[in-house]
């Protein structure tokens, strides 16, 4: 029987494996992600209370540091196939179903099924719009300067400026019945920007290089923001909301001046799915 069957014996030359540690510094940055995320659940059980308020505050505090942990992992050598693609499935959740939420328990409920076609439609607009940023990090054509521009509206401004309509709320401004439909033309005109091949500033390569005489000037306009976001909280982000929708253009009209200066390469049509 033991000729048929012999005893298993483990083969000297087979060894434990041994996995390595992973270092800190690639664990922060995915760490900075959870937490956006974290608050981007938060905000869609915000949304479903009926707490308006600290469920956009939840969604902006998001996008902060969904600017955070890219320069982390960038910084600190950190940066992973697996950090890309959690910070892609945070962003959906955080600028695409988050927001979408918020906005159908604000107003778009009140249109019944339109007002949730119109959700949809926000939050697969992010979705297609983020499939299609991750596309294009693997294009090895794609020229460097391009990388200052984005190829449409990003996900964190899309849904910051998509929340326009709430900052106002807040500040006062009323929302009778019929504002609604104004609400979902304009959460409409937003996605359709996500998706679409408008090019807009990324501010990525940004602060690489910073002047000595612009440091002690960029620390007091950090100060002076900070206090304005701390103090007037809504009037900043619907400022800052309005403000982003008028340079869209200049930013268009910018990146096609350098598309000529470069030797009138195809428009960012091209990077269309």
């Amino acid at each position: 029987m033991d000729d048929l069957f012999p005893p298993f014996a483990p083969d000297p030359n087979d060894r434990p494996r041994r996995f390595r540690p992973v270092p800190f510094r690639m664990i922060a940055p995915n760490m900075i992600t959870l937490l956006a995320l974290c608050l981007g659940l938060t905000a869609i059980r915000l949304a479903f209370e009926g707490r308006f308020e600290p469920a956009v505050l939840a969604v902006v505090v998001a996008a902060g540091l969904d600017g955070i942990d890219g320069r982390v992992a960038r910084l600190l050598k950190g940066t992973s196939r697996f950090g890309a693609e959690l910070d892609s499935l945070a962003d959906f959740v955080n600028f695409g179903c988050a927001p979408a939420l918020i906005l159908y328990s604000f107003a778009l409920h009140n249109l019944k099924q339109v007002g949730w076609i119109v959700a949809l439609v926000f939050a697969i607009a992010m979705c297609l719009r983020l499939a299609r940023f991750n596309a294009m990090l693997d294009d090895p054509n794609r020229p460097e300067w391009k990388k200052d521009y984005f190829v449409g509206m990003p996900a964190p401004a899309g849904a910051l400026t998509g929340m326009l309509p709430l900052y106002l709320h807040f500040l006062g401004v009323p929302f009778p019945q019929w504002s609604t439909v104004l609400i979902l033309i304009y959460e409409l005109v937003i996605a359709l920007l996500v998706v679409s091949t408008v090019p807009t500033f990324s501010g990525k390569t940004w602060g690489k290089r910073v002047s000595r005489d612009l440091v002690l000037p960029i620390f007091l306009v950090v100060v002076v923001a900070f206090g304005l976001v701390i103090s007037f909280p809504f009037e900043t982000l619907a400022a800052v909301g309005l403000g982003y929708l008028c340079i869209i253009p200049f930013g268009a009209m910018q990146y096609r001046k350098r598309l000529k200066q470069e030797g009138g390469e195809t428009p960012p049509a091209e990077a269309a799915p």
